[in-house]
């Protein structure tokens, strides 16, 4: 008899495949009302993130609340809060320079075009979407002066229109060139995958033995392609496919040539 399949290891929910939440800081958003005044009392590494996390305690010296930290931030800063409760989009936008310094969590509203913002609400009081990962920024292009809605240019080059009450962080995202520094030895790159519950190295199925996979075997081995009425041992690969592998004929070809 063989082993059971990886995808099955994982899925049976045993401590060896399980996700280690115990040490992760938790969920991260904006609270639904936030005005005022804030403080940064700690910056927290939280080990379920690529970013810092910064606490932050409210002027009345009772609230406190955590947001993700921009680049720059230390212990002490202030912040400033805003929060846009109507349900009219704002027709007019003031803009305070005093307000705008990094960390401050304000409406799109309330900043100004060319400003690099990360932690986007999609939709108002959502918490934040958008632009959450280390080094991650989001930019302010244009607004539409008819309905008020506000173009963005996300790190992907890509526009998206947002509605001006939506709140966001000034500043870039915590962690960034994170990617640029090598992990150099396959260890590493295993124990940091590995911290965050993900599967890594990811092998091939091709390249494993029979005894471990359904494709594996030096000699001729099985298809790739499988029945969709298979049992669970079985289902892994192209499931219920008409057809593999690349196109080829004249049709193809001269698609090809037009392109």
């Amino acid at each position: 008899m063989g082993t059971h399949l990886k995808t099955q290891k994982r899925g049976r929910g045993s401590p060896r495949y399980r996700t280690p939440g115990h040490r992760y800081y938790g969920h991260v958003a904006y609270e639904q009302k936030l005005e005022g005044m804030g403080q940064v009392t700690a910056l927290i590494h939280d080990a379920g993130r690529r970013s810092l996390v910064a606490e932050l305690l409210l002027d009345d010296g009772k609230t406190m609340f955590t947001a993700i930290a921009p680049e720059g931030m230390r212990i002490g800063d202030k912040v400033h809060l805003r929060t846009i409760n109507s349900y009219v989009k704002p027709e007019v936008f003031e803009y305070d320079n005093a307000l705008v310094t990094t960390g401050s969590i304000l409406p799109l509203s309330m900043i100004p075009d060319g400003t690099a913002v990360f932690n986007l609400e999609l939709r108002p009081l959502d918490g934040g979407k958008l632009g959450r990962t280390s080094g991650a920024g989001v930019m302010i292009v244009s607004r539409d002066e008819n309905n008020g809605d506000v173009n963005v240019k996300l790190s992907s080059k890509s526009i998206k229109v947002i509605d001006p009450r939506c709140r966001a962080t000034i500043g870039i995202c915590a962690g960034g060139g994170r990617t640029e520094k090598p992990f150099k030895k396959a260890g590493y790159k295993f124990y940091a995958m590995h911290a965050r519950g993900q599967q890594w190295p990811k092998v091939r199925g091709s390249a494993m033995s029979a005894y471990d996979h359904p494709h594996g075997g030096k000699s001729m081995g099985k298809p790739t392609t499988i029945a969709r009425n298979a049992p669970p041992g079985q289902k892994v690969g192209l499931i219920a496919a008409s057809r593999t592998g690349r196109r080829r004929g004249k049709k193809i070809k001269a698609d090809v040539a037009k392109k």
